[in-house]
């Protein structure tokens, strides 16, 4: 029977370790699978003599990097290990894979990437339709379909008082309200263990919803057990906003639906329920208003609860279809699949790769060093990035390296198995950094390969989700690598990686030039190329050949290397018009900041104003509609003239909400207050991560409470003028000068 594994544990039973995984089956049953297991961590065999503690001790036929024989310390319990792992490395010995996690490490052993098959005897149990007690488990493809519930629950925060629970599914929807708090949170939980989701999502679901629904468990005595064991379900709420926020529930899945999104890298300049459902869904809530809305959600709990359960189940039924429209949840399958990573752990990068790159070593023979991790004190090299000319275009190509960095990984063995220190050895690679590599296959290029491998094979097979997971676990590769948090972390290979990256785009741009093209920008994996063309047909003609060209030239420098080139460079787009702005108060251009009409007639912009959070609706509107005009030579003068009056009427005041992070709580802001921490300090009981306000005469106020006028000169001169004068500096004119009427320049009669 095939199935896909959800919840990693482990049990002591009767002085035994036991590793459970609970999951789903094909058949659409749930399933616990109890296997007896023995934890375990390595030591050079030359050491074994100097163990004191007596534990079970193993030969194995597994060495480490430097090709020394490795024993194997096995461990009757898990907290075992790091007992004995500090009394070795206190005696300076040796400790190999000493901090892998005990179900991780099981899964290792199996080779299973959380897809199973399993084999045996089972029983029956109670909140668990299949127990398997030692089976025979093998890894699978199997791709699982899961019960999703999505919950929502309406409070009065001041009163601490829940109003209402939404549950919704595919097949199941029910509001829970117009009861005492006790008796709908004993339903909630019986309709959890009733229904038995694999996953339970929400918005917000673990910083607020659950958080505070576990206060409520508590205030009634009643077990928080909303698992498939009869153990309390957990809730970790981060107020650090560089760290998520955490629930385990036993058995089953806990994913936030922002946390989801975000995941599966749909990037969106607000992730508010009413802003997300509004851009995929073209739907939004039924009180959708962010000022007052506590008050209008507490009328209809006197006045209308029909009203507030029908609004309550409507933002459950917002994140099912939010989250099936995106595929955000395949897609976290995909992930678990191609790391070996539980689904809430798929965005954990460093073990992603620790979990792919420890099967790998293993099934040559290696074993990795214990990871000892420590601030790094040196900068890694970033990519090269060209300081620009600034100005407006024509005609201008983008070429690009396709996975620049995996490539460089695979065409020079850049890897820290094959890393080789001091460069003493015959036949090695030597990268621009000094650091120098075997001439062998490495661990990293292999795994790097076998992904390419499966990501052409997705693509022929039509399989969008797994080609996309593939490509953000390629492109995780190298910032894993740069971090000292990874057990392989080198300051050399990380360095020889961007030093290659360096290396290439300089001479990528050398060879353009040499081919009688100017390069007015290149990036880490990019270059950005004048064409001298009169039309895109031309255009085109130019790009393909430069792309053609320089790859043969590829192939060739790679030869000296005595290596296989993998880095290929394709002739990427064409931007009919360009705009390369200056950096504010000076001559040189921006980096990372640019704007083109493409070919297709739509605008790209990177790095600027209308896709930066940082910056109001009204900017981005401002922004995209001026690019808009002066990529089509349409009027300019008069258009930014009537936006500005139409600011001073009021016309644009929904846009002028700016949004930002709380990175931490409000309490911890002593010595300097920003702007928007002003703003949240002035409502009760905030406990959010983000803000919403606006610029008033008095200064800031939160969107729930704007008690003053807004400050139109603010928006004016904070919001329209730096975007205005960035394009407006190529027409010899300001935006002061222009409103001023000072300077009667034609700006496409502008």
């Amino acid at each position: 029977m095939k199935g896909f594994i959800l919840y990693l544990s482990y049990r002591i039973i009767d002085g035994q370790s036991y590793i459970w995984l609970f999951g789903k089956l094909e058949d659409g049953t749930s399933f616990l699978s109890m296997s007896k297991y023995e934890p375990y961590f390595y030591v050079r065999t030359k050491d074994v003599k100097k163990v004191k503690i007596e534990f079970k001790i193993e030969d194995t036929k597994m060495k480490n990097f430097d090709e020394e024989k490795l024993s194997r310390i096995v461990f009757d319990a898990p907290k075992d290990v790091p007992v004995l792992r500090r009394e070795l490395e206190k005696d300076e010995i040796k400790c190999y894979e000493a901090d892998v996690r005990f179900p991780h490490r099981y899964l290792m052993d199996k080779d299973i990437m959380m897809s199973v098959e399993i084999d045996g005897e089972y029983e029956m149990g109670e909140s668990i339709d299949k127990i398997y007690k030692d089976p025979e488990i093998k890894p699978s493809n199997f791709f699982p379909k899961l019960k999703v519930f999505s919950i929502d629950i309406e409070t009065n925060s001041e009163l601490n008082q829940l109003y209402s629970i939404a549950i919704h599914s595919d097949k199941f929807e029910k509001v829970l309200i117009d009861m005492d708090e006790e008796d709908m949170l004993e339903e909630f939980k019986k309709i959890i263990l009733d229904e038995d989701p694999d996953i339970i999502t929400g918005w917000n679901l673990i910083d607020f919803d659950l958080n505070f629904l576990k206060d409520k468990f508590k205030e009634y005595k009643i077990p928080f057990t909303l698992g498939r064991v009869n153990q309390a379900c957990k809730v970790k709420v981060e107020s650090n906003f560089f760290r998520d926020s955490k629930a385990d529930f036993p058995g089953r899945v806990v994913l936030d639906g922002i946390h989801l999104l975000r995941m599966s890298f749909v990037n969106l300049s607000s992730y508010k329920l009413e802003d997300v459902s509004r851009k995929i869904l073209n739907e939004g809530k039924l009180i959708s208003k962010t000022e007052g809305k506590g008050k209008e959600i507490e009328r209809l709990f006197k006045e209308d609860k029909k009203k507030l359960a029908k609004y309550n189940l409507n933002d459950a039924r917002l994140v099912t279809k939010i989250l099936k429209k995106t595929k955000a949840i395949e897609m976290t399958i995909e992930r678990s699949m191609l790391t070996g990573m539980p689904m809430d752990r798929v965005n954990a990068s460093i073990a992603s790769l620790d979990s792919l790159y420890l099967r790998a070593l293993r099934k040559r023979g290696y074993i990795a060093p214990t990871g000892h991790y420590k601030p790094k004190d040196e900068r890694i090299k970033g990519g090269y990035v060209m300081e620009s000319k600034p100005g407006l275009y024509d005609y201008l190509l983008v070429l690009d390296f396709k996975s620049l960095y995996p490539s460089i990984m695979r065409t020079f063995n850049v890897d820290p198995f094959s890393y080789v220190k001091n460069c003493k050895g015959k036949n090695l690679i030597k990268a621009p950094n000094g650091a120098c590599f075997k001439n062998q296959e490495g661990i990293i290029g292999k795994i790097v390969e076998d992904l390419l491998k499966a990501r052409d094979n997705a693509k022929k097979r039509g399989n969008e989700l797994q080609r996309h997971a593939i490509k953000i676990l390629l492109n995780s590769f190298f910032g894993v690598l740069a971090n000292p948090n990874c057990r392989f972390f080198s300051l050399e290979v990380a360095n020889a990686i961007t030093h290659f990256g360096q290396h290439i785009i300089k001479l990528t741009a050398e060879k353009v030039k040499e081919e009688g093209y100017e390069v007015i920008y290149s990036d880490t994996d990019s270059v950005f190329i004048l064409s001298n063309a009169k039309n895109l047909k031309e255009a085109d003609k130019v790009g393909d050949k430069l792309s053609k060209d320089l790859n043969k030239y590829f192939e060739e420098f790679v030869k000296d290397y005595k290596r296989d080139n993998y880095m290929e460079l394709e002739y990427e787009k064409c931007f009919v018009r360009f705009l390369m702005p200056k950096i504010r108060g000076s001559e040189a251009g921006a980096k990372k900041r640019y704007a083109g009409l493409n070919s297709k007639g739509k605008i790209e912009i990177t790095g600027m104003e209308a896709v930066r959070g940082d910056w109001t609706e009204l900017a981005k509107k401002f922004q995209m509609e001026l690019l808009d005009r002066v990529f089509h030579k349409k009027e300019v003068k008069g258009y930014i003239k009537k936006f500005v009056d139409d600011i001073k009427k009021g016309k644009h005041d929904k846009l002028l909400v700016y949004r930002k992070q709380i990175r931490k709580p409000l309490d911890e802001y002593i010595k300097i207050t920003p702007i928007h921490v002003r703003a949240a300090r002035l409502l009760k009981n905030f406990k959010g991560k983000s803000i919403e306000y606006v610029i008033t005469e008095d200064g800031p106020e939160p969107l729930e409470q704007i008690r003053h006028k807004l400050d139109y000169k603010h928006y004016i001169n904070k919001q329209v003028k730096p975007i205005a004068d960035s394009i407006l500096d190529f027409f010899d004119i300001s935006f002061d000068e222009l409103l001023e009427g000072s300077k009667q320049k034609d700006l496409f009669s502008f």
